[in-house]
This record gives structure tokens, sequence and C-alpha cells, in this order.
């Protein structure tokens, strides 16, 4: 079957409106029933609130969710998608779902309250401890790496090229496979300001000229935290972040963590071989968080009121950064794009050592995509899909289409 006709059939599955297909789930599938809307909850007089349409019925809500079950049913059965969904529209949890198995070789079935190492899902973490500290006056974004790592050899860049991916800093996850003596030892984010103050790995380019992913530049942040703060890295996490949201299943990686499987999916190759850690799990900042997609809606939640920062603190994190202006941009840990509706939306995807991740939020309507899977097998390149159901295209009106004919017309 070719890729179009597979992208067809999910279309189909997707866009329609009462009836979903009648797939039978594997044995090992642990799913949820699509929820109803629930009750209004009491709210602290900060938080930003939204008011759903009077479309958004108790019946559209369940509607919606049965498309979902019946999407993600679909990319289980027909392309192995392994993993846990939570999807919410004007605040409320209109799907939640567990699809397949933590662990294949042990059978342990998911659910949604299985923890996922996020991958570069975690940078938006980092970019949060960062603006934290910044509106503690412990840091200025325009400060410059040196003032809290004298040895970083590198001049003239800031925190702020490092949480905007300009700083043009080398891989660390490359040049580390070169520099590091024996990888059966667990580098840190010490080691790897080590290796870059004995070696000076060459730079991609110069600060502020280019936008060029860089997960060293969130390592560096995490650093950063640690010496703006007096606090490790993993310590803040919890004590800032992760406790007060109350987010009981979030942690970050560390050794003896590894060997606890508990409520943790294992990481797998697209081919369901176990990947094992290896010694680059123990940098933290731009990967290392661990959560689930029920912990990851507190947050998404968090994120319309002022516990962790003032919103005008957060609004920057969701203003791009590009000084060429193209279809997508990059705020602070956060992918800032529009989708089909025309609303703007900030996202992140991770991918890392058998985890793939995906994390969207719709702030205009509060709304949110989780996903998380623990077999990289490309299913995941559907939830464009999964976007145009949530986001779809508005119509075009009578009058507007007139109007775009006579234009046309008067074009040629």
């Amino acid at each position: 079957m070719t890729i179009l006709r597979v992208q067809s059939l999910l279309h189909r599955c997707l866009s329609a409106s009462l009836v979903f297909l009648s797939l039978v789930a594997c044995q090992q599938t642990k799913k949820e029933a699509p929820l109803a809307p629930p009750a209004p909850k009491e709210v602290e007089d900060d938080r930003q609130r939204v008011t759903a349409p009077a479309s958004f019925t108790a019946d559209r809500a369940r509607q919606l969710g049965s498309q979902l079950d019946s999407a993600f049913s679909y990319l289980q059965k027909k392309k192995g998608f392994n993993g846990t969904v939570l999807v919410t529209k004007y605040d409320q949890v209109v799907y939640k779902g567990a699809f397949g198995y933590a662990d294949f070789r042990s059978k342990d079935t998911l659910t949604t309250q299985t923890a996922f190492q996020l991958a570069s899902v975690s940078k938006q973490f980092t970019a949060m401890a960062i603006m934290m500290l910044q509106e503690q006056g412990k840091l200025s974004y325009d400060d410059s790496v040196q003032q809290y790592i004298p040895s970083f050899p590198y001049k003239g860049i800031t925190i702020r090229a490092l949480l905007t991916h300009r700083s043009g800093l080398p891989n660390y996850t490359y040049f580390s496979d070169h520099l590091w003596p024996d990888r059966r030892v667990p580098i840190t984010n010490e080691d790897v300001l080590r290796l870059m103050a004995v070696h000076q790995p060459g730079i991609y380019y110069q600060p502020n000229t280019h936008f060029d992913y860089s997960n060293t530049g969130y390592a560096l942040l995490a650093s950063i935290v640690t010496k703006a703060s007096g606090e490790p890295f993993a310590r803040f996490m919890q004590k800032h972040i992760f406790g007060p949201l109350q987010m009981t299943d979030t942690f970050t990686f560390s050794t003896a963590r590894a060997e606890q499987h508990d409520g943790v999916a294992t990481g797998h190759t697209g081919g369901r071989r176990k990947r094992t850690p290896d010694y680059l799990d123990t940098v933290l900042g731009d990967k290392g968080v661990y959560s689930t997609v029920e912990d990851l809606y507190k947050w998404d939640q968090a994120l319309y009121t002022q516990k962790l920062v003032k919103q005008e603190t957060l609004a920057e994190a969701f203003t791009g950064s590009r000084l060429r202006k193209k279809d997508e941009d990059y705020g602070f840990g956060w992918r800032i794009r529009q989708v089909a509706s025309g609303d703007t939306v900030v996202y992140h995807a991770g991918l890392w050592h058998g985890y793939t991740t995906y994390l969207l939020r719709n702030p205009k309507e509060h709304s949110a995509l989780i996903v998380l899977s623990n077999v990289p097998n490309g299913s995941l390149k559907y939830v464009k899909e999964i976007q145009h159901l949530l986001f779809p295209a508005k119509p075009v009106s009578m009058a507007s289409s007139s109007a775009a004919e006579r234009k046309e017309k008067e074009r040629l």
C-alpha cells in the first residue's frame, strides 16, 4: 500500500463526524472510554479563562472523543502506534487512552499514568526554570554565559541566545563521542563543560547569526540554573516546578532511577527491541525529564495561571525570535506556528533513545494534544492529521469566495 493511500485512509477515518471505525484493538491494549466534559472546578483568581462556544456541547465533546479513539486505534493496528494520549478542548479532557506495552518483553501494559522520557519536550521545563530565576532577579536573559560559568571558552553568547537556539555551539552529543574517554562511565553537565573548556570544539556559526537547533545550549541552561539558584538542577525542578504542580509521576533521569521500572515505559527501537540508557542520558536540560500524559495535562493547565511565572513573562516564551520570518518560529523552549484553523499554536516534539513525544497547545482555545510513545516507528508522522481534526480550517464564506473569484478574474 502506498503512503498516499495510507494517508487517504487515515484522513477518511479522522473526518468521519458520527461514525468511527469498528477496529478491534489488540488484546494488550488498555484504553479509556471517551470522556464527557467534567463539571467546572474552582480555579484561582489569576487564571486565564476561555469560554467554549455554544456549539461545543457535551454531545460534541463525546463525538470528538470517539473520533480520536477511532483514529488512534487505527494508528495502533495499521501503523504500530504504541503509547499514551491525552487531548483537551476548552480546558476539558475529551479523550485519553493507552495503547500497547510499557515493555514488550515483560508484557506490561501501558496506562495514562505510565512515565516516558520526554526527550526534547524537556526543553520547555528548562526554559521555565530560567524564566523563574529571571523573575527572581537572579539572572538576566542578556547576561553572558561567562557570568555563571567563568571557564566557558566562547565569547558573545548570552542566555537569550541559548534559549532561542542562536548560540552556534557544537552539539555535545557529537563531540563527546570523540572526547569522552570511556562510554561505560556516565557523562554529566559538568563533564560537558570541562570538555568544552579543555578542547574548545569548533563552533558551527557565530552567535546570533543563525537559528541552529542546539542540545548543547539547553544543557548549558541547566548548568546556569544550578549556578544561579545554588541548587542542583534536578532538585530545582522537583522543588520549584514538579512539586508545586503536583506532578507526582514526573522526575529527571538518574542512574539510580533508571534501574527502577515500575510505572516507567521502556524505550524500544522501531523493531521493538529494548533500548538501554547510555553514557549521554545523564546530561540534563536538553532532555532527561520523564512524565505522564496526566502530569503533562497539569503542566498545560498551570500555564494558564501565574503559579510559576507571571503571564507577561510567559508571553515571551511564546514570542518568535527568528529574524527572517518563516512558517515556523521559536520562543523559549517552544516552537510556534499556525494551524489550519488560523490559530497560533506552540508545541515541541522529542526523539531520544527509544522514545518519541509530542506536546501541542492552542492557547486561544485552551486545547492540547499530548502523545507519548516508546516505539519510534514513524507512527507519529500522522499527528498532523489529528491536528486537522482538532483545528479544522474555517469554511470560506460565500462573500469572501466571490471576492476571491473576482480578484482572480481581474488578474487574468
